[in-house]
């Protein structure tokens, strides 16, 4: 049962549902509608959005891409929720998009899309115990996937995960996941710091206890996105559809020590990883906040296994993972707490050691909870600082308007505004920049093989945490 606030956020959603389709902008039996698929080069289809993410990718037009979107996934709360949000997009004050949205309904959706091919590109964002099956037929049936994180879950999934890959491969298919994080500019400047020996030196190799490279997240279940409550369904709590924390953010995290300490290069899974220690523990949510955030007053069945006293829901959502990666000590760590504290949110924790410096981002209290680049040379001294400024100056004439200042153990490096983005927005630049690869009709060489290392690493780690 749903609360009453859920109740009528449905009714209102729904009433758009039915009075779009009635305007025929939505066509449940997914027949064309008027649109510019004349001239259009690519045709998305939205395979069960359970997630918001899928909503995401439309928050922009894309040059190129057909403003009909395809979307094949049973009806219910997610669809409906997914729709309201495409349509505030579209309605929305300034920079309205103009998507139109083409709907089927029926129990056989996935059967369907596959038979219709209404597009060529399927964007896949919801319940994970699906994806990697999803994934896996869209490649079979001749689709470029663009998927969110993550891709697989567990072993199971990452074996067909490298099947989809190798038949992509022989079908001339594009597949990518959606990794939003290499678009944070502190992220991106860390990156191209730690390309400039004189300012970085080179990458030390650490040790189990000071690993090399350390990235921490910090995630909350009641957040905002669009400037309201996010609603989630039920089983984002349930490790067995959403994924243990373990295989899910730490994707993110996995992903951009690859990216940035072996930038461009190709990462052999079987030889240059060793997964050395991993663990996983519990969030307590009672039922007043599940119900906060999902609209239900009661536990759904499939979540009983996870509750202590029939009272409080335990989800493994917190995991830790220390490897090594070419002989570079890392660890990845995600945390997950019911909401943030005032001012607050997700944050996050990067340091990068290098022979002449460590470079850190913080996004703590001191921060504003603002994402910050800092530079904290080994040894300090006059010499260092001038090679320092004369090397990022020529920073600076790639990012204009970033600067120096002074910080307790080093230097803060200081990002105008106008480079600061959310993380909405990074959806956009990773759909732009998948859009480019299928128009080149290829991804850089050291992708493809980079995605399968990154979760061959968190699905292995699972199966340590778990002591499988």
């Amino acid at each position: 049962m749903y609360p009453m606030k859920t109740l009528f956020f449905l009714t209102v959603t729904y009433s758009l549902y039915m009075m779009m389709t009635s305007c025929g902008r939505i066509d449940p039996s997914g027949a064309p509608s008027s649109s510019d698929s004349g001239t259009a080069v690519l045709r998305f289809i939205t395979l069960n959005p359970g997630h918001f993410h899928a909503a995401l990718v439309q928050k922009t037009m894309y040059p190129g891409v057909d403003s009909t979107v395809h979307v094949y996934a049973p009806g219910g709360q997610e669809l409906e929720q997914h729709l309201a949000i495409i349509g505030s997009y579209n309605t929305r004050a300034e920079n309205p998009t103009h998507w139109t949205s083409q709907v089927y309904t029926g129990s056989d959706y996935l059967e369907r899309m596959l038979r219709e091919k209404a597009g060529n590109v399927v964007v896949i964002s919801g319940n994970n115990r699906m994806k990697a099956d999803y994934i896996l037929a869209s490649i079979q049936g001749g689709f470029n996937v663009l998927a969110d994180k993550p891709m697989a879950i567990d072993s199971q999934g990452f074996g067909k995960l490298r099947k989809a890959f190798e038949m992509a491969e022989q079908k001339n298919l594009l597949l990518y996941d959606i990794m939003t994080e290499r678009f944070e500019i502190t992220t991106m400047l860390q990156r191209e710091l730690s390309l400039i020996p004189e300012i970085f030196g080179t990458q030390v190799k650490g040790t189990p206890d000071e690993p090399a490279v350390t990235k921490e997240s910090v995630h909350h279940f009641y957040k905002y996105v669009s400037g309201k409550v996010l609603t989630r369904p039920a089983w984002f709590m349930d490790v067995l559809q959403q994924g243990e924390g373990i295989v899910d953010v730490t994707t993110h995290l996995v992903d951009l020590i690859q990216w940035e300490c072996f930038s461009g290069q190709i990462i052999d899974y079987t030889r240059d990883i060793q997964v050395e220690s991993a663990r996983h523990w519990a969030t307590a949510m009672t039922l007043r906040e599940f119900s906060a955030i999902t609209g239900y007053d009661e536990f759904p069945s499939f979540l009983r296994k996870d509750l202590v006293n029939d009272t409080t829901l335990q989800v493994f959502c917190n995991g830790e993972i220390r490897y090594r990666l070419r002989g570079v000590h890392a660890r990845v760590s995600v945390a997950w707490a019911y909401s943030a504290p005032a001012g607050g949110g997700d944050t996050h924790y990067s340091i990068l050691r290098g022979t002449m410096a460590n470079l850190i981002i913080r996004q703590g209290k001191e921060q504003q909870y603002k994402p910050a680049l800092f530079i904290e040379p080994v040894r300090s001294g006059s010499s260092y600082e001038r090679i320092l400024r004369k090397r990022f100056a020529l920073l600076q004439s790639k990012y204009p308007g970033i600067e120096l200042r002074e910080s307790d153990r080093g230097w803060e490096v200081i990002i105008p505004r106008e480079y600061r983005e959310d993380h909405e927005a990074h959806f956009s630049r990773v759909t732009a920049n998948f859009i480019e690869y299928l128009r080149k009709g290829n991804m850089p060489a050291w992708e493809v093989p980079n995605m399968i290392a990154k979760y061959y690493t968190t699905t292995t780690a699972l199966e340590l945490a778990s002591g499988l």
